[in-house]
């Protein structure tokens, strides 16, 4: 993973007030902390950020007032409900070669007949990977898989060097038959007669 530079310069001001001019100025405020460090408050650009977080788990080479650069894991990223414009990052200091514990995305690849559905148990999985060489995301491939088969995290592959510290038997996926059309109408039809006596039940009650 490729990590992407970031030119930050430290905040002295606190508070939502100073927040919002921080934002104003198309600025991302942030805390820089781990390693037995103190916490730093940063102002960073909000336009590269934005496009650096567009990779989950995204590592940054940070440089504060033009110093050293570090890297740093964006740990918690707070996003405006409405525009989704990023309004405050939590940034963890990493090191080359430490291991960290982040939550990747299961993807499913592989085509399966009409006749099957896969039925995802987890959508995410928690590994344990060097902090520079953090994966996109884990494929599972369903190619050829029947009616009743099941994958679980011993079945995943996995990055080189990425360990999942749960149960080897942790279900992942599962593959049923899919519903006929007369199933699904019968389902309904189920739903809209209980919707359809409730009215009387409540009556007699």
């Amino acid at each position: 993973m490729s990590e992407s530079k970031i030119a930050a310069v430290s905040r002295t001001e606190f508070g939502k007030g100073a927040a919002r001019r921080t934002r104003r100025a198309g600025l991302v405020p942030a805390v820089l902390y781990g390693h037995g460090t103190d916490p730093v408050h940063l102002s960073m650009p909000g336009h590269e950020v934005l496009l650096a977080l567009r990779v989950a788990n995204a590592v940054l080479e940070i440089s504060i007032d033009e110093g050293k650069p570090q890297l740093a894991l964006a740990k918690q990223v707070q996003r405006d409900p409405i525009r989704g414009d990023i309004e405050h990052v939590d940034l963890v200091i990493v090191r080359k070669g430490e291991k960290v514990t982040v939550e990747v995305a299961l993807v499913v690849v592989g085509d399966h007949p009409a006749d099957r559905m896969i039925l995802m148990d987890q959508q995410t999985i928690s590994l344990e990977v060097e902090a520079t060489h953090i994966p996109t995301s884990v494929e599972i491939d369903v190619t050829g898989l029947d009616i009743g088969d099941s994958i679980a995290a011993k079945d995943l592959k996995l990055p080189e060097g990425a360990v999942f510290p749960g149960e080897p038997e942790d279900l992942i996926l599962s593959v049923a038959a899919t519903p006929s059309q007369e199933a699904l109408d019968a389902e309904l039809a189920g739903t809209g007669e209980v919707a359809a006596e409730a009215p009387e039940a409540a009556e007699e009650a």
